[in-house]
């Protein structure tokens, strides 16, 4: 961060959009839970989950494509400028009259999709704005700022809706998506689209060298059977963990009675249970598969014991957990597809990865959204761990199965020259 200031400029950037995004998810929610919703608020607070995750699943090939045709710096500035410009036109509206049910999810669609965009073409351009050596640290800052965000913004999402309604929200998400294009704007990456060339060993008689061909995604997942399989396991553990945020704003109503505050308290228990995870995740010892089979198991006893035990201080002490277990999970295995995974790949597997991740959301929201209204909170805190334990065996058994981890391949000589790009 203090050597590079055009890494700490997305850095900053990176916190605004995700903090914007998650303040806007969080604050909608509470506002359809708290005051908005009718007879059927858990299933309309389901439904508006599943819009803001559609986009990250739906567009995940056309984002591809993009990220890895357009210079990185240009995408994440244009994405983080659409964003704003949206957010803000919305604010205008709810200012002036009551938004329509239409226009709020309409402008969750939007905002989520420029999320879609922004958050892969981010991880993707780490090795842009940092020296190989500083890769994994810069890959554990940006998961870690993942959880920074969700903390900024689930804590401010709730208490800005109780003392300024749903245009508040929108109005703060407005500036913090234009604050965030410019600071991308400003920024300076490394390398851009480039074409290689590699050094002839004859002196003085270079040899173009082909920029490797990108593969189709279906080809990318293909090529890496066991990240595919670790990824379908998170994917399936998705299914449970999400489901998080429909229920805590539920558990917060009808089991613990209370308002806005308690949401957020909520909100930054998870937060900093996450941002713990991430910095200490690196350092925990064992394998990836190993330590993400513990993680998973303890996550599923954190999301079963406030259905068990009703209370305040149980919720914020498993939401801590949870969200410690979800840092660490991230940072081990973000941090190993980087390696894993060749450069050229990189921007479709990320997208895949988004897009397979995602794709389980809007089922969770909209199955444990409409459960939420003919069960209660504490049995969908039982369902969640109950669901999330064989999932934990499964990634136990894959690596059991499998016996060894991907080694990560050996480091090639640095034997070519980036000869054109773009520098800014």
């Amino acid at each position: 961060m203090l050597r590079n200031r055009s890494f700490g400029a997305v850095w900053a950037a990176q916190v605004l959009t995700q903090a914007a995004g998650r303040m806007f998810q969080v604050g909608a929610v509470w506002w359809l839970v708290g005051f908005a919703g009718g007879a059927r608020r858990g299933l309309e607070s389901g439904l508006f989950l599943t819009v803001s995750t559609l986009p990250a699943v739906a567009l995940a090939p056309l984002v591809a494509r993009v990220v890895a045709r357009h210079a990185h710096r240009r995408v994440l500035s244009a994405s983080a400028g659409v964003a704003g410009a949206v957010a803000a036109a919305t604010a205008v509206w709810a200012y002036a009259a009551s938004l329509p049910m239409a226009a709020v999810y309409a402008a969750a669609l939007a905002l989520a999709s420029c999320q879609a965009v922004f958050d892969p073409c981010l991880t993707t351009s780490v090795p842009e704005l940092v020296e190989d050596a500083d890769i994994e640290a810069a890959t554990g800052f940006e998961l870690s700022t993942q959880s920074l965000a969700g903390l900024a913004g689930g804590l401010l999402g709730p208490l800005v809706v109780d003392a300024w309604g749903l245009p508040g929200v929108v109005a703060g998400c407005a500036g913090a998506y234009l604050a965030a294009s410019a600071l991308v704007a400003s920024a300076r990456f490394a390398y851009g689209p480039a074409t290689v060339v590699a050094r002839s060993d004859e002196p003085g008689d270079p040899a173009e060298e082909a920029v490797p061909e990108r593969r189709t995604l279906r080809a990318v997942l293909a090529g890496l059977p066991f990240i595919r399989s670790v990824l379908v396991c998170f994917a399936a553990a998705n299914v449970f963990t999400t489901a998080i945020y429909v229920v805590m704003p539920l558990y917060t109503r009808s089991v613990l009675h209370s308002g806005g505050p308690t949401v957020a308290s909520f909100e930054a228990a998870l937060g900093v249970g996450t941002l713990v995870g991430s910095f200490t995740g690196g350092r925990l010892p064992g394998r990836p598969t190993d330590v993400g089979a513990a993680c998973l198991a303890l996550t599923a006893a954190a999301l079963a014991l406030p259905g068990l035990v009703a209370g305040h201080a149980t919720a914020i002490g498993s939401l801590v957990v949870v969200g410690w277990c979800v840092g660490v999970i991230g940072v081990r295995f973000v941090a190993l597809f980087q390696r894993l995974v060749p450069a050229a790949d990189k921007p479709g597997f990320f997208a895949v990865m988004q897009a397979l991740l995602g794709a389980t959301f809007p089922l969770s929201s909209l199955v444990f959204g409409a459960l939420g209204d003919d069960l209660s909170a504490r049995v969908l805190c039982l369902v969640q761990g109950v669901g999330l334990a064989p999932v934990a065996l499964t990634l136990w058994w894959l690596r059991a199965r499998d016996g060894r981890e991907p080694a990560a391949p050996a480091r090639p000589a640095r034997e070519a020259l980036v000869v054109t790009g773009d520098a800014s």
